[in-house]
């Protein structure tokens, strides 16, 4: 028997066939997104987005399904029959509004020019404003809940999001019959059945202990929220491992499956990956890194962490507490330097050496010692999500001289990236949540050796490594497996199904003395710009945007 994991990602959609008996990846494939992440026009259209939005079409994630599984099946050559369910998980929070039968609202002809129609990706920042009153309220009204999430939400949350287009474009919020995580929404695709998942609506929606927010709450934010959890949501959450529904006869057709196989409950690419590199325990938190890293934690215990993303009952293994952190720019602030910032002596030498630019750089920079580019620098070039939840925070590189290189300031940006994981971990330990070791899954880790040295002496952690290059979509198909009754629960599915590599690398100790005196600095900027001793980074985003005639108000 086999089931399919679907990874939806922020620029493609990757399948991969797995055999439930003991994980084996039989077949993969990958779905570019015709239309990418949309940040600069919308489809069609040649008026520009304004700064900080991220968007993507619906019809992507359809495509994904309609071209990966039959590649799949074609290049494997089982049985359709033979596979026995489907699960996906999705970056997070994605959302987007949709009518009544699910059609969103950037299909319609009325709606299609406005963006807040389109799907408002993870990174979409423009809800800034929206979070920072949403935490006001929150803290002004004494609201609890908001310590199960760090003390802020984030910009890139749902209700962020949410409240960002109910005061910029009221029509579009009004004409919405539901706003819904795209998990969910391509998990009602797929069976016909509308779902929440518990993980998207703990962790992204602001559900604690099975509930939102008072009405009252919403109602302070603005009064046409007043009733949105029962008019545009739903008080309804599917648990993790469930079966949402069967998979509907004309999506069976598509993809050449057999109608009515399990569909499982949407999850998160972050919180889907533990389980299947066998995490299924406190002690080892797990890093998904790709243009961003995702931190998961497992505890027995509730603590409330300063600016963590969430905790929830369940979110990550039934029973336990998931805790989730993260860094909103990793991969792509080392794609930003290198499609922006490298002469192009370094593009000539890389292609003279046969290895692309990434690869070039890394070889340069890993020729030298700890704290020899004398450079130093903050990874807020795509904001900062943990742990000072702030997306208006900007990059920063200090000490660079006439005599700084590209490979200097590529490794000062992959060790500021080290830093921003170190400064997270020691969060979670100051409140008694131990970090033993890490494991490492997503593309970087494949990519960059130099990079997993450096985190390996910046953190002082021992590094294991994800047994499978597509962990979420293998947690996906483990999920799956679960929903199709072959395995009790994602404990049991993890223990026969989930991947660890034998590799292991451990820090080397003169390099982390040098790295603990650098770390030192990282922090003294960390909070000198981060906690408001200095808000120049805050004021020149005012004065850009400001000088582009965008309203800050």
């Amino acid at each position: 028997m086999y089931t399919i994991g679907i990874d939806f990602g922020t620029e493609s959609g990757r399948a991969v066939l797995v055999d439930v008996r003991d994980g084996r990846e039989i077949a993969t494939a990958v779905y570019p997104y015709p239309h990418r992440v949309i940040d600069h026009t919308l489809p069609g259209s040649d008026k520009p987005l304004p700064p900080d939005w991220a968007l993507q079409a619906p019809q992507d994630y359809i495509g994904v399904i309609k071209h990966t599984i039959p590649a799949v099946l074609k290049e494997s050559g089982i049985d359709p029959a033979e596979v026995v369910g489907i699960g996906i998980d999705f970056t997070a929070c994605t959302m987007l509004p949709v009518k009544a039968d699910g059609t969103p609202l950037c299909y319609l002809p009325e709606y299609r020019d406005n963006p807040h129609s389109w799907v408002k990706l993870w990174k979409h920042h423009a809800a800034q404003p929206q979070a920072d009153q949403i935490n006001e309220t929150a803290r002004r009204m004494n609201q609890a809940w908001l310590n199960r999430y760090g003390g802020k939400i984030s910009s890139e949350w749902f209700f962020s999001k949410m409240l960002q287009t109910l005061q910029e474009a009221p029509e579009i919020y009004h004409a919405a019959d539901r706003f819904i995580e795209a998990a969910d929404w391509v998990i009602w695709q797929l069976c016909g059945v509308e779902t929440r998942n518990a993980c998207t609506a703990g962790y992204k929606a602001m559900v604690q202990d099975g509930t939102y927010p008072p009405r009252e709450y919403f109602a302070a934010l603005h009064p046409d929220l007043a009733d949105v959890v029962d008019t545009k949501m739903s008080r309804v959450f599917a648990q993790l491992g469930d079966r949402a529904g069967g998979l509907l006869p004309e999506m069976a057709e598509a993809t050449g499956l057999r109608p009515g196989i399990a569909v499982a409950v949407a999850n998160v690419d972050a919180h889907v990956t533990p389980p299947a590199v066998k995490v299924t325990e406190p002690g080892t938190m797990v890093m998904i890194m790709g243009t961003s890293t995702c931190h998961m934690l497992i505890g027995t215990e509730l603590r409330e962490v300063d600016g963590m993303c969430g905790v929830v009952d369940g979110g990550i293994i039934p029973g336990m507490y998931g805790y989730e952190a993260g860094q909103s720019g990793v991969g792509d602030i080392f794609a930003w330097f290198v499609d922006h910032a490298v002469p192009p002596e370094y593009h000539e030498a890389a292609k003279a050496a046969g290895v692309d630019l990434h690869k070039y750089l890394e070889t340069e920079a890993a020729k030298q010692k700890p704290g020899e580019h004398g450079l130093i620098a903050l990874d807020w070039w795509n904001g900062n999500r943990s742990i000072l939840v702030d997306a208006d925070l900007t990059g920063l590189l200090l000490g660079a001289t006439l005599a700084t290189r590209a490979p200097d300031i590529y490794r000062a940006l992959i060790e500021a990236t080290a830093y921003g994981t170190r400064i997270i971990i020691e969060a979670f330990e100051a409140k008694g949540l131990a970090v033993n070791d890490l494991v490492l899954a997503g593309g970087l880790p494949e990519k960059n050796q130099l990079l997993v040295q450096i985190y390996a002496d910046v953190t002082g952690k021992t590094l294991k490594f994800a047994g499978s290059a597509q962990s979420p979509a293998l947690g996906s198909a483990m999920h799956a497996a679960v929903a199709a009754g072959v395995y009790p629960n994602i404990k049991a599915a993890a223990e026969k199904m989930g991947k660890l590599k034998d590799r292991v690398v451990r820090p080397i100790p003169e390099n982390k003395a040098v790295y603990d005196q650098l770390y030192a600095e990282y922090k003294l900027l960390h909070d000198y710009f981060g906690r408001g001793g200095n808000d120049v980074m805050k004021r020149l985003k005012a004065i850009k945007l400001a000088a582009r005639g965008v309203a800050t108000g």
